[in-house]
């Protein structure tokens, strides 16, 4: 099959278009006919090496975290779906690749497709999708009238991260550029902040929560914008203790961990406020109640742009330029 493949670590290079084998269908699997890939910057960082000391891959490897497709074939321990299925779905770690014809995955981490989406908007959820509602719903657990500072809010996850915790019942505050202000009003938003001409710490006081994507700086200014009691969570970095042992890493990587992560964590104590780093996991349980709140219309996809296949790598360039706004999706069906 035809694939995008990555054969070793290194920044800003192009993947390499050619064949790869058919995946093996296990006993657990879905196997999909990928119809679209939405990308994110995790596959970048993947590419750069930025994660193998924490996910190891082999090579050549096939990149890509989001899905959405029909189900081909299963494997013969699967009840849960069948062929002919249109199912969406973020891959476990050590297990990606939709950048391809196919793919295989553990039906653990697959459910079917919102009905009001087409495949292209269905593809650009997943990863976005399962990231918000683990640090709001399972981190943070955010309640109806408490206060949510989103960074990055025209971003991918601050796309989705600002509807689902208007759903939640939250006041939400996000930072974004003034060209997109309408955008992230339009999902939501309450109070939005210019990055370029605002300090968001200088406006905002006695937030519940911030969810921070961006670099160390923001990280650390998000600090005084909370209450004590409050909770800053960072997907960017740096990874924590925690994060190490659910990991499984060995005893130096968990050192390193907790050595890159003990400045922001000192700080956050000093303001007593609870800070930890999140790395999303795949889940269908989850996507499947994400599914039921997009049909309802409580939630709706953003997609920048949508590549076709053979301009995979244009896409991942953009996605990288950082000027999207919302998902950049690769289609490989009409």
């Amino acid at each position: 099959m035809k694939a995008f493949i990555l054969d070793r670590y290194r920044k800003k290079s192009a993947l390499r278009f050619g064949d790869v084998p058919e995946p093996v269908v296990q006993d657990e699997d879905v196997l999909v006919e990928v119809h679209a890939a939405g990308l994110n910057q995790l596959d970048s960082k993947v590419r750069d090496g930025e994660f193998k000391l924490i996910l190891p891959y082999s090579f050549p490897l096939v990149l890509g975290h989001d899905v959405a497709g029909v189900v081909v074939r299963v494997g013969r321990n699967v009840r849960r779906f069948k062929p002919g299925d249109e199912i969406y779905a973020r891959p476990r770690d050590g297990r990606i690749g939709t950048l391809a014809e196919f793919i295989a995955i553990d039906q653990a981490d697959v459910a079917l497709k919102p009905k009001n989406l087409t495949m292209e908007e269905a593809a650009s959820i997943p990863l976005v999708g399962l990231t918000a509602w683990q640090v709001f719903v399972e981190r943070a657990r955010l309640a109806k009238g408490q206060k949510v500072l989103i960074h990055a809010g025209s971003g991918g996850v601050g796309t989705f991260a600002i509807q689902l915790a208007k759903h939640l019942g939250a006041t939400v505050a996000t930072t974004t550029s003034a060209a997109n202000a309408e955008l992230v009003t339009s999902l939501g938003a309450d109070v939005v902040i210019d990055y370029r001409t605002q300090d968001f710490e200088k406006i905002l006081s006695g937030y519940d929560v911030a969810l921070n994507s961006l670099d160390a700086k923001t990280l650390e200014k998000s600090l005084g914008v909370l209450k004590a009691g409050g909770k800053l969570i960072s997907i960017s970095g740096p990874p924590d203790p925690a994060f190490a042992k659910e990991q499984g890493l060995n005893w130096l990587l968990r050192q390193v961990l907790r050595l890159l992560s003990s400045g922001i964590r000192r700080n956050a104590r000093a303001r007593q406020v609870d800070y930890s780093f999140l790395f999303m996991r795949a889940n269908g349980e989850q996507l499947g109640q994400i599914a039921a709140l997009i049909e309802k219309g409580v939630i709706r996809p953003v997609v920048d742009r949508v590549f076709p296949f053979a301009e995979t790598n244009y896409a991942l360039a953009y996605v990288e330029s950082g000027r999207a706004k919302g998902k950049v999706v690769v289609k490989l069906k009409p």
